[in-house]
Order: C-alpha cells, then structure tokens, then sequence
C-alpha cells in the first residue's frame, strides 16, 4: 500500500538535449520521473542552438507526466524547482517575442572574440572579478559577438535571458534569473553576487535588459491558472528559481564540503569541488560559480566526454554498431570492449578527443582532434583505447589545475553515462590515479539538486546537511598502481599538445572558414545539421 499523501518537489532538469523531471521526498527517495527530448540545431558553422518552443514544449510534457505518476504513487506535488545547462543565451523583443533562439553553450561562434580578449588585462579582470573564463561559451562572450556581427538583431533585444529564466516567466509570469545560473554568464561579480556594470559594459547591456538575480532557494513565483492547466497541477503551486547543473550536481552527490569533488562524465565532462569562499585561479584555468549565499564550487567543464565514443561508433566501427543493434546493446559497449583489450597507454598512441573544440583548463575554441604517435601497428582498439584515455586525461589536467589553485581533492564522487560502463569506471580511475566513489541508489546530479533546493525553500529540511547525510557511497573505484604509472607519465605529454599545435589549429580554422563560404557571424538559411550532440 503506497504512503498516501507524500509531499514532493519536482526536480525539472533541464539539459542539453532533453528535459528529465525527477519527483524526490524529503528523504531523498525517488518516487517518479519523466523525461522529454529535443534535438540541436547546427544552422551554420560553430552555430549550435535549440529551438526555444522545442525546450519549453518538453519541460511541460516532461513535467506533467512525473506531476502524474507521483500522483499516481501517492505524493502530493509541494513544488517545483529547476536546474539548467549553463551558459545558455536567448533574446527576446518589447513583447517578450523570441528574436533568437537558445544560443547554447556548445555554441562556438564568438571564437575570435574569446581569442581577442582572453590574453588582454581585461579579459584576465574579467575572469578574476566574474569566476568566468573567458570563452565562446559564456553569454558574455556571446554578446559582444552578437553586437560586432548582428547589430540590428541585438538593438532589437529588449531582454536578454537564459533558457531556464524563459520557462520560469511561461508558468509563473516573472523574470528572476538564480545567482547559480548567472554566475556562469560572465556578468556577475563574485564579490557582490549581482550583476557586474563592468562586464555589462564589456557585453553592450544594461541591468534592465537582465533579469533580477535572486538566490537559489527564493521562490520566484507561483503557477499561473494557464500554466497549472497545461501541467494539470493546482494553480499557485510555489515554483522556486533553483540553480545551474554543475553546482547542483555538486549537491546532488553530497560533494558538498571542501575536499570532495564531483565528477561528471555525459555528452561533455566536469569536475568541480566545493569552497566557502569564492576562489579564482591567477593562471585562468578554472571556474568558480555560485551555489549558494556562502558556498561556490571551483573547477573545469571539458566540452568532449561520451560525444567522442559517440562520434567513434558512427565513423570507426559503423558493423560494430550494427551488431550492436542486432542484439539490442549499446553500439558503445562494443567500442568499450575493443578498447579493453589494449594496454594503458594504447601502446603509444595519444590523441586530442577536442572534436567540439575544448574549454578546461585552457580554455582555447581552436582545437581540435588529433591523434600522435599512429603507426602501422595500431588497430581500432587502440585509437578507442587512446580516445577513452584523453577524455580522461583532460579531466586529470582539470584536477591538477584545481589543486594548483589551491583547492585540496580528497574524495572524487563520480556520476554520469559512463559510471554503467565497468571498464570505463576502472580506465578514469587509473588515469586520475585516485579512488573514485559512486552513489548507491541511483541518486545523482542536477535533478536532485534541484529537489533538494526546492525541499529548503519550503522548510522541509536543511539543503546542505540533507546532501551530506543522505547520499551514501554504493562502490569505490581503486586505481591500478601498474596502469596509473603509465598514464602519470604520458600526461606531460598529453597536456603539451595543445599548446605545441596552437599555430596549426588557428591556421586550420582559417583554411575552414574559407573554404566553408559562410559570412562571419551570419547563420546559413534552412534548419541545418544536427550535431552529435546529446545527454547521458
């Protein structure tokens, strides 16, 4: 017999390409979810967006039917908060019109004004003052685009917003934008947690054009009778701002405390860990966005996790794939077996996985994949071996960077696709060469951050403490001493690369937009191609 009447907060998550809804109690325990899934759009090169209508049409269906099945379970829906993919950027019109779409943080058209101002003293200000590397990523970065390229589209904007920001004025008829969020658009002064007038001098905005900043806990309206309607939820259910998905996952997995960092590997990778100050690192490797009031977290976004075994199944082994398929499995697992078979170290082949370029911790839109060392000897479970390998060795220079900053990693809390992959598992732990700890019971991440904010918010328990003392540890991952020798040594070598191949990839970049014919900053007509993009 279902306990009747159970109070709970639904946790809307909304990612990259899809929107999951996860309906926590106060004790931490799952009682329904839902998702929905959206597709990215690649209208010209470098251009990577999502249909503004497409994410809030998912969040609504996503949304309805876990508010259904919770009900159906016997819980009483007490709330919703949200949690979001970062960096997002939309503008909208006098009439709240959209006149762009959501401007994503794969997004990599504003590359040559990252390049401009990362290595000036102001980029380097910027990056102290905000927490927020300088980057095609941050909507900062995108906004000085958007006015040297597009001038008549952005003084037609009269608000700019992310895309959670939109949905929370759809249901509730507010604009509030979380400071977890807006700490990661590279406008916030960390000092101050509000908007920085620097920054929006750099980026041609005023605060009128942005939403008011509120913490992640304020409630940031209630459902109005239209939007009850379409969730078939009371009207005036408290809907609560929530926050952004890396501080959130830090929540979600109890990495809480200085000391314990989260890990997270999807489609891209992060690695972040939690400090009561905020901490910004004098060589500009790492981030530091907000959580909450008086905890932030500090650490690195790589942009190539399980994209990269994704792109290595469609190009390298498509009969592979189609086994595969035959038989009901994953095409990565085969990818993964190959890989198994082959030493650490891949017997000297390394290879860049910077397909979609790379962030942490240099922090350059100009790479690009590369394999060294190939010779006639290496098969394709080597090149998967190798691949596997840089995805983590990156992460591994994310954590070096932030040690070097000055904060301590005692215990690395792992979540994400690759954690159903045993092989995978093993392979990061040996390259990182540390003990990796994995959440029993399925809890992880972003959604459950938000359910957790959400349950705060209206007085049901401490968010902080309830993550400490709910999460609890389902496996611990030791290293190979054996392998994690091999991986120590190559990673010099790994982490030289980047900077020894800087001039080939700007002249790469060059020759491809040249030979691409596309005008600078204009997008091609038609939907275009999809990116392989999408959410673990």
């Amino acid at each position: 017999m279902p306990e009747q009447n159970t109070p709970v907060v639904l946790g809307v998550d909304l990612g990259t390409t899809s929107t999951k809804v996860v309906a926590f109690d106060a004790a931490g325990r799952e009682r329904a979810s839902a998702g929905a899934g959206y597709s990215l759009r690649e209208p010209a090169p470098g251009h990577v967006e999502l249909g503004a209508e497409d994410v809030l049409r998912a969040a609504v269906g996503a949304t309805r039917d876990a508010a259904a099945r919770a009900s159906a379970a016997g819980c009483t829906v007490a709330g919703i908060s949200f949690s979001s993919a970062m960096h997002s950027l939309v503008g909208l019109g006098a009439r709240d019109e959209l006149l762009t779409q959501v401007i994503t943080w794969a997004d990599t058209r504003a590359t040559e004004e990252a390049e401009e101002l990362r290595p000036t003293d102001l980029g380097r200000a910027l990056h102290r003052a905000t927490g927020t590397p300088v980057h095609p990523m941050s909507p900062l970065v995108k906004l000085v685009h958007l006015q040297r390229h597009q001038p008549a589209l952005f003084a037609a904007v009269r608000t700019w917003v992310q895309v959670k920001d939109l949905l929370v004025r759809r249901w509730t008829g507010q604009w509030v934008t979380d400071r977890s969020t807006a700490s990661a658009t590279g406008m916030v002064d960390l000092s101050t947690g509000d908007w920085s007038a620097d920054a929006l001098r750099v980026a041609g905005v005023s605060p009128v054009q942005l939403p008011p900043v509120v913490p992640v806990t304020a409630l940031a309206g209630t459902l109005t009778a239209t939007a009850a309607q379409e969730l078939d939820l009371p009207a005036r259910t408290p809907v609560f701002a929530g926050g952004a998905d890396g501080p959130l996952a830090n929540l979600g997995v109890g990495a809480v405390v200085p000391g314990t960092a989260a890990l997270s590997i999807g489609t891209s990778g992060a690695l972040r860990v939690a400090a009561r100050t905020p901490r910004v690192d004098a060589a500009g490797r790492t981030f530091c966005y907000s959580l909450t009031d008086d905890l932030w977290v500090v650490g690195g976004a790589t942009t190539n996790g399980g994209v990269v075994l994704r792109w290595l199944a469609e190009t390298l082994t498509p009969d592979l794939s189609f086994v595969a398929g035959e038989l009901g499995e994953a095409p990565e697992e085969s990818l993964i077996d190959l890989a198994a078979g082959v030493p650490a170290g891949a017997e000297g082949l390394l290879m860049l996985p910077h397909l979609l370029s790379e962030r942490a911790p240099q922090w350059s839109a100009l790479t690009s994949g590369v394999l060294v060392g190939l010779q006639r000897r290496h098969g394709r479970g080597h090149v998967v071996r190798a691949a596997l390998e840089g995805v983590c060795q990156q992460l591994a220079l994310v954590a070096d960077s932030v040690e070097d900053a000055g904060s301590e990693i005692a215990e690395i809390r792992a979540t994400g696709g690759f954690a159903r992959s045993r092989v995978w598992r093993q392979l990061l732990a040996d390259v990182l060469g540390r003990p990796l700890s994995f959440a029993a019971g399925g809890q992880e991440g972003s959604s459950f951050g938000a359910a957790l904010v959400g349950h705060h918010a209206l007085g049901n328990l401490d968010m902080v403490e309830a993550a400490r003392r709910e999460v609890r540890i389902g496996e611990v991952v030791e290293p190979d001493a054996a392998d994690a020798a091999v991986h120590a040594r190559l990673r010099p070598v790994f982490a030289s690369l980047t900077d020894a191949l800087g001039p080939t990839f700007r002249a790469l970049r060059e020759f491809t937009a040249e030979s691409t014919g596309e005008p600078e900053g204009e997008p091609a007509p038609g939907p275009g191609a999809e990116p392989p993009l999408d959410e673990d």
